[in-house]
């Protein structure tokens, strides 16, 4: 029988291989030409801030043990408030300020952050007033971030985050797409990177995940707000780089997915099942991945926070 290591290194080989509920912490081999350095990534999705239920004491606690791991670089998956879409800023202004000054700003190294679909803020407002002239331009406020996708560079890896929603105000109200401007910035970023640095990809719906299969059946196909309906072309981009990982969330379950050379990582959630508890086996949390020459570490941490959210809200 394959024991653990041997199969986490068979899937190193390029299979794909899924696992929704994947145990806490997982290795595999890192790609030969893998940086020289070290790059700890603490990673943490879909927080759904709430000023109800203590929930900011669970973002003070998820900040606390970000620090405790010592991360170089911190990254946020995005849903940093909820329920922005359909509401005004005067509704989510407390929120943004609970996810400031409880999680964002306690956050030892910097965090970049994703936009979520929650992030959106006035988009289809339910009160009946006018839909925001921008919807994106509260998440650019509250984090002092000038561009909602962008790169840089750390670790001797380029670092990529996209805005993988696309407002479409019907019955889905939005979907998972990648638009043909970003696309163009994209091709000219990838263009200027060289082929043998590696490429992570962040981005808050996923472009690749097993989790409507695991948990509908292979007969159910994905919505389209469920994740980046035109990733195939999105991942065209890299056919000539190296991508080995791509970060994402919005299903809030910890699954790890390889297809070919690239580990897809979709990243759990803070909140868990919005602040209901778990959610298909994952628990509130976080994850932190470590790249090395040699190997590629992962750890799951389980804030060990206890819903507080009654029943019927």
């Amino acid at each position: 029988m394959m024991n653990r290591r041997q199969f986490l290194l068979a899937t190193s080989a390029g299979a794909a291989a899924w696992a929704i509920g994947w145990p806490q912490r997982s290795s595999w081999a890192a790609a030969p030409d893998a940086p020289r350095e070290s790059l700890r990534i603490a990673f943490f999705t879909d927080i759904h801030t709430r000023v109800e239920w203590e929930t900011p004491e669970a973002l003070r606690l998820t900040a606390r043990l970000i620090n405790e791991r010592k991360p170089d670089l911190v990254i946020c998956g995005g849903d940093c408030i909820t329920d922005g879409f359909q509401n005004g800023r005067d509704v989510v202004a407390p929120r943004w300020k609970a996810f400031r000054e409880s999680l964002f700003e306690l956050v030892e190294p910097t965090t970049e952050v994703a936009m979520g679909n929650h992030d959106i803020v006035g988009a289809m407002p339910e009160d009946g007033s006018a839909p925001e002239a921008d919807p994106r331009s509260m998440f650019r406020e509250e984090l002092g971030i000038k561009e909602i996708y962008r790169s840089f560079d750390a670790g001797g890896y380029h670092v990529i985050l996209l805005d993988g929603v696309q407002i479409t105000r019907d019955e889905v109200k939005y979907r998972g797409f990648i638009d043909d401007e970003q696309m163009k910035w994209l091709r000219d970023d990838v263009s200027r990177v060289d082929a043998t640095t590696p490429i992570i990809l962040v981005t808050h719906m996923p472009l690749l995940s097993s989790f409507q299969a695991a948990t509908l059946g292979n007969d159910v196909p994905a919505p389209r707000n469920r994740a980046i309906v035109n990733n195939r072309e999105v991942l065209e981009v890299f056919k000539r780089h190296h991508l080995p990982l791509v970060l994402q969330g919005h299903n809030h379950v910890n699954e790890l997915l390889r297809w070919r050379d690239t580990t897809f990582i979709t990243g759990g959630a803070v909140c868990a099942k919005w602040w209901r508890g778990p959610w298909f086996g994952t628990e509130e949390g976080f994850g932190v991945v470590t790249l090395r020459k040699e190997n590629v570490d992962w750890e799951y941490v389980d804030i060990g926070w206890t819903a507080r959210r009654p029943p019927n809200q």
